[in-house]
């Protein structure tokens, strides 16, 4: 039987970080598990985090007018994109579990990836830059998970490429939770982590997990740091074994220009007694349903916002 294989994907620019500490504890962890880590620090590597034409080998289809998605996922059919891509792809393709852990600006906040890709697992580790990626690892993302090779047209959010893999975001804040509840001065962790969670991981398909907060670690005691990275240690025993977030399923819309992916008529009829949104983008100008991007709904959610187990309104 094949080894497994975890990549770390790291960026962050200090050894002496936390987030170094979480990387280390999740390469412990895994490798006590079994795994094989490869770990691609990108800040080491001098990761290139724009999205050139420089990118693809050879000519492009349209030099007078680039468009970047249409020639990366021809020049990936073709075997003509640049070398740093196609062996971060090769680690994507290669692994079972993916880390990516990078550090922040001053304050911001910590955020850590982590995808399930079948023989490869990813789990990204990372403070928010400007409640998103810091440039490197969004680099990252925009290059390596190119359309074509993470996502298509045809093949996207639960039917997406991956959607029989598994990731989650791990990550520290430069503030208390408190700053991050819906009358905090930061708004609500969950319209946060939203695009990061729908709009990049469950778009590709992944079954998201629920994201590990380590909230302040730069204003705590050792003591509260410790605990923190053991239970960070704790849950990585257990990781995949875990049910993932709730999002609305792509059956609950007309999927066609036509009618403008927009939810089936049936389905707003039934939702219009439901007090809350399906979810925190799919709100419905309603109150958004509870924690929905941090925690696993429970059967007494579903009871509570009056969704039927075996309705036509389910989540992914």
């Amino acid at each position: 039987m094949a080894q497994k294989i975890a990549l770390i994907v790291y960026a962050h620019q200090s050894p002496a970080s936390f987030n170094a500490a979480a990387r280390d504890v999740a390469l412990q962890e895994l490798k006590l598990q079994g795994y094989e880590v490869v770990v691609s620090d990108l800040y080491a590597m001098n990761f290139k985090a724009s999205a050139t034409r420089d990118d693809i080998i050879g000519d492009v289809r349209n030099s007078e007018h680039f468009q970047y998605g249409e020639e990366t996922l021809h020049a990936g059919m073709e075997g003509r994109l640049s070398e740093d891509i196609v062996a971060e792809q090769r680690k994507v393709t290669e692994a079972e579990l993916i880390i990516f852990q990078f550090g922040s600006l001053w304050g911001l906040t910590h955020f850590c990836l982590c995808w399930t890709l079948g023989e490869l697992q990813l789990l990204v580790q990372f403070p928010l830059y400007w409640f998103s990626f810091p440039a490197v690892m969004k680099g990252w993302i925009d290059r390596v998970l190119s359309q074509g090779f993470a996502f298509s047209l045809e093949k996207m959010y639960d039917n997406g490429i991956f959607k029989d893999k598994k990731a989650m975001l791990s990550f520290t804040t430069g503030a208390a939770p408190t700053m991050f509840q819906p009358d905090g001065i930061n708004g609500d962790i969950n319209v946060t982590l939203w695009p990061l969670q729908n709009g990049i991981l469950h778009f590709c398909g992944f079954q998201v997990l629920a994201p590990q907060i380590f909230w302040s670690p730069a204003h705590s005691p050792p003591a509260a740091r410790a605990a923190m990275l053991e239970g960070w240690r704790t849950r990585l025993k257990g990781l995949l074994a875990e049910n993932p977030l709730t999002f609305a399923r792509c059956e609950l819309f007309d999927l066609s220009f036509q009618g403008g992916f927009l939810l089936r008529p049936e389905v707003k009829e039934e939702l219009a007694t439901q007090p809350l949104g399906i979810s925190t983008g799919h709100h419905l100008g309603k109150p958004l349903p509870p924690d929905n991007q941090t925690r696993v709904a429970t059967a007494e959610d579903e009871r509570g916002n009056g969704k039927k187990a075996c309705g036509s309104i389910r989540t992914v």
